[in-house]
């Protein structure tokens, strides 16, 4: 394999790993709003007397 090739590969593999860490991310706030929103939701049930 020539320089030139291992090079792509490497920046091609960066990348990858660049836009699966971008993807659990997005996936984490994802999770944690729906959290939030979840505890606000129960919250609002328990004042109203539903809970």
């Amino acid at each position: 394999m020539t320089r030139e090739i291992e090079a792509r590969i490497l920046a091609l593999e960066g990348w990858r790993a660049e836009k699966a860490g971008e993807e659990r991310r997005i996936s984490t706030v994802s999770a944690g709003a729906g959290g939030v929103v979840g505890g606000v939701v129960a919250v609002i049930v328990r004042v109203l007397g539903g809970g």
